[in-house]
């Protein structure tokens, strides 16, 4: 009989007579801002291609495990807490089957390797101390390209298009508080052919075929570590950081990856939409590489904190997300901007961030302003983020290279 491909590698002992099953896998995304863990419900029969994502339970809790990078068991005890609601979701009896995996981003990329180790130690601790299966490289730092190539899977596998031999596909936008991914599937050969270096290509196999994407990330370019570029103030905790994208009279301290930093207005100087955009065009111009191809005929969803701060500018609903143009940032990031002294934002930061968003999308990656992007948070009931494909990766070894 023809077992899928996504989960022919489960144990058949656990397989019960009609061949359909339930299983269940744990996934811990430890990002820059903040620690997810997302339990998954499949359900295999060996009819389908791919197994059926039955249920998600998300749970998400702040500050990311950066901040205690001189504290790092305080990391295991975030951990501690959040496998409770792992135990809550997943029967008793499939725990010791039931794989739990925590995969760090960009926040630990950034740390000195020594301070990501210790807090990796204290998470596999924690792990190893567990009812579930600790599977080999349980707790890793997860390398970009994977964060893009696995966010992508993920989407088009909740929208249906991995099944169907159509290759008609959806790209992906992500952006975190410490990198940015951008990963579509192209249609011209050019744009393979006009990579600056062979990272921006990943291939990977699912279900007889092989995928081709255009895919990179941006170490530094997630919007918390763009805050601290554009303000001058990496790594330098000492002195008062100013800005003419924060309101004139604003002065505050921000944390992030564990350093608080000074930042302020600028008293003396001009707050708006221009010197602000010339700010962040500093962290966007040169490093950002456009592709040969972003056509209309890729449609993009744009995920995490795109659609967290056009909630917060009041450009879509919370709940449902919706269709913006790119022009529609920069309208409201101007608005914003050039009326931050008469009407505080929700956070001082919209501006800043309002306007990087626009800078990103425009100059970074090349995005023309009519440009229909869909803006969600999640997909079918299903969080939108690289985490559900990173299982489904590990079930089955999707070769990317």
């Amino acid at each position: 009989p023809k077992t899928s491909c996504i989960m022919d590698i489960l144990p058949s002992l656990s397989r019960p007579a009609n061949h359909s099953r339930i299983f269940y896998a744990v996934m811990f995304d430890a990002g820059s801002t903040g620690t997810r863990i997302h339990i998954y419900t499949f359900i295999q029969s060996e009819k389908e291609e791919l197994p059926v994502l039955d249920n998600e339970m998300f749970h998400s809790i702040k500050p990311g495990l950066s901040a205690y990078a001189d504290t790092p068991e305080m990391a295991g005890h975030t951990v501690k807490m959040m496998l409770k609601v792992a135990k809550k979701t997943v029967p008793r009896l499939e725990w010791k089957r039931t794989p739990v995996v925590l995969r760090a981003t960009a926040g630990l990329r950034l740390l000195a390797a020594e301070k990501a180790q210790a807090l990796l130690d204290q998470v596999q601790h924690v792990f190893d101390e567990s009812p579930f299966f600790v599977p080999d490289n349980s707790v890793s730092v997860m390398n970009g390209s994977n964060e893009g190539i696995l966010a992508w899977i993920s989407v088009n596998f909740l929208t249906g298009h991995l099944n169907a031999q159509t290759k008609k596909t959806v790209g992906i936008l992500d952006l975190g508080g410490g990198s940015t991914q951008i990963t579509f599937l192209p249609k011209l050969r050019k744009t393979i052919e006009n990579v600056p270096v062979a990272d921006y290509v990943a291939r990977f196999d699912i279900c007889n075929s092989t995928f081709e994407l255009y895919t990179y990330s941006y170490l530094g370019n997630g919007l918390m570590a763009a805050r601290l570029a554009s303000l001058g103030a990496l790594g330098l905790e000492w002195r008062v950081f100013k800005s003419s994208c924060l309101p004139k009279k604003f002065r505050d301290e921000w944390s992030f990856g564990g350093l608080t930093y000074h930042v302020s207005g600028d008293p003396d100087g001009y707050a708006g939409y221009k010197l602000c955009y010339q700010e962040v065009l500093k962290v966007v111009k040169g490093t950002i590489h456009q592709p040969y191809e972003l056509e209309d005929s890729n449609v993009f969803y744009a995920f995490s904190y795109y659609f967290d701060r056009a909630v917060d500018a009041g450009l879509i609903d919370g709940v449902q997300g919706g269709m913006l143009e790119v022009r529609d940032f920069k309208k409201r990031a101007k608005e914003v901007c050039n009326k931050m002294s008469k009407f505080p934002p929700i956070s001082p930061f919209l501006c800043m961030d309002m306007t990087y968003i626009t800078c990103l999308l425009k100059d970074g990656f090349g995005f023309k302003e009519s440009t229909v992007l869909r803006l969600t948070k999640k997909v079918n009931n299903v969080e939108a983020s690289w985490a559900l494909g990173a299982t489904l990766d590990h079930f089955h070894n999707l070769k990317i290279h």
